[in-house]
């Protein structure tokens, strides 16, 4: 099985946030694949922090629900079945779908000006390269996004299924093809919003998360 990384980062101070901050990125840019063990000893060795700070790491990282903790076994990046991603992204569908036809359209210009905003610095994070703006921007659009449905409880729901579903949307992170389809999708969302179609904006929300589930059930059969 795969182990963590064990490279050192000398002259950096570490709590347990930005433990778990450096370890999620190295999840969503795929540096750590599913099912890559976690262990105290080698975030001891990489961060030089005590014991406490790399399991309150690891307790942020399951809190977030990208890593698994099991009796016998310890930390792993948390590895999903098909099954299980089919059945995340039959909650997510019915989320998104629902959180759509609740925005009032057409949407007041503000938050069109809003996600605009987020939409540039989504692409240029793109072409640049720079993942973690790429990932940061692109759940802000969409919590922007349905944050206009009103419903405070059906946006949190939103956000613990996109957490569920990190690692299938990191394994889509690596490829800028499938990056940029994603970008065009959220400017045709806002094009929607411009318009008096709610199911069409709820069917185009739906059909969004489309290309990084069946990237990730490939991936899952072929391995």
């Amino acid at each position: 099985m795969q182990t963590l990384n064990e490279s050192r980062e000398d002259g950096i101070e570490h709590d347990d946030l930005s433990i778990a901050r450096a370890l999620e990125e190295d999840i969503i840019f795929g540096r750590l694949a599913p099912g890559t063990r976690l262990t105290e000893d080698a975030l001891l060795a990489r961060f030089h922090v005590t014991r406490h700070f790399a399991r309150q790491a690891i307790v942020q990282l399951e809190t977030m629900g990208i890593v698994v903790r099991e009796r016998n076994k310890g930390a792993t990046v948390r590895s999903l079945t098909a099954r299980q991603v089919q059945e995340i992204y039959d909650v997510r569908e019915l989320l998104q779908r629902q959180a759509a036809l609740w925005i009032k359209l057409p949407a007041p210009e503000a938050l069109i000006e809003e996600l605009l905003a987020l939409h540039e610095e989504h692409g240029r994070h793109v072409e640049s390269g720079y993942l973690r703006g790429v990932h940061e921007a692109n759940d802000k659009f969409h919590l922007t996004l349905f944050g206009a449905c009103g419903n405070a409880h059906l946006v949190q729901s939103i956000e613990l299924y996109m957490r569920l579903s990190l690692p299938v949307r990191a394994n889509s992170m690596s490829s800028k093809e499938s990056l940029r389809i994603s970008h065009e999708h959220h400017r045709l969302m806002i094009e929607m919003l411009r318009g008096t179609d709610n199911w069409v904006l709820a069917q185009l929300c739906v059909d969004h998360l489309q290309p990084s589930k069946k990237r990730y059930l490939a991936y899952v059969s072929d391995h």
